[in-house]
């Protein structure tokens, strides 16, 4: 019994789709066991405050290691290590990878009994940074109160989280100062990015038109509130 020719050129296409995928798949197999795929260059992208010798070392590559090797399992290890956000790791066949790191922002310094500093995560974790590179925010504590908004500054307005010298817990309220050279700001533990925006744009204003001031209270729903002196806080 003969196959009609259309049915027979479906079962050929078929077969050579299938034989592609199998050898797709056995490929990866067959080539790491070549020396010539032996990973020799690893590029590291997204590295500012992470040392490179931490990241190579948490990748565990053995001398043996391949291009081919499975570059999810790479990608897991970097994101175990402490300060990593998140990670991916792409082939660049012969001999290379291309590992994308995606860091924990750091938000603050924290001053231990010690006279050293630390810094912080939005969370308050400790992060494996050096603190000599770093330009933050000096914080007595890891209040989570105050790293939080400090991280909410630092994303919403760039600008005023660089111009502030240190950040602490104000009694007896528990809301938040911040200090900024000669300039205080009073904000609630949970000011939103519309505060904020509000007690900059008072900021600039003043600024704009010469007009002093020590103290900028955005604690009050709708309104800003300019002191000439700095009211009592702890």
């Amino acid at each position: 019994m003969k196959w009609p020719r259309q049915s027979r050129r479906v079962l050929l296409w078929a077969g050579a789709a299938l034989l592609g995928m199998a050898m797709w798949m056995a490929a990866p197999l067959a080539l790491r066991r070549l020396a010539f795929f032996r990973v020799r260059q690893v590029e590291l992208i997204g590295i500012r405050y992470l040392d490179a010798d931490q990241v190579l070392a948490a990748l565990g590559l053995s001398p043996r290691a391949s291009v081919f090797d499975d570059t999810g399992v790479l990608a897991e290890r970097l994101r175990g290590l402490d300060g990593v956000a998140d990670a991916s790791v792409i082939r660049r066949p012969p001999a290379s990878l291309k590992v994308i790191v995606r860091e924990v922002e750091p938000v603050a310094l924290v001053a231990n009994g010690r006279g050293a500093l630390a810094p912080v995560a939005a969370d308050g974790r400790a992060m494996p940074f050096d603190p000599a590179g770093l330009d933050l925010p000096i914080v007595r504590t890891a209040d989570s109160g105050v790293v939080a908004l400090l991280a909410r500054v630092q994303a919403f307005d760039p600008a005023l989280f660089q111009s502030i010298d240190a950040a602490r817990v104000n009694a007896p309220r528990g809301d938040v100062l911040l200090e900024l050279g000669a300039h205080r700001v009073l904000l609630g533990r949970d000011a939103g990015p519309e505060v904020i925006e509000a007690v900059m744009l008072v900021a600039r204003d003043l600024a704009a038109k010469a007009r002093p001031y020590a103290e900028l209270d955005g604690r009050y729903a709708g309104q800003v509130v300019v002191r000439r002196r700095s009211a009592r806080s702890a």
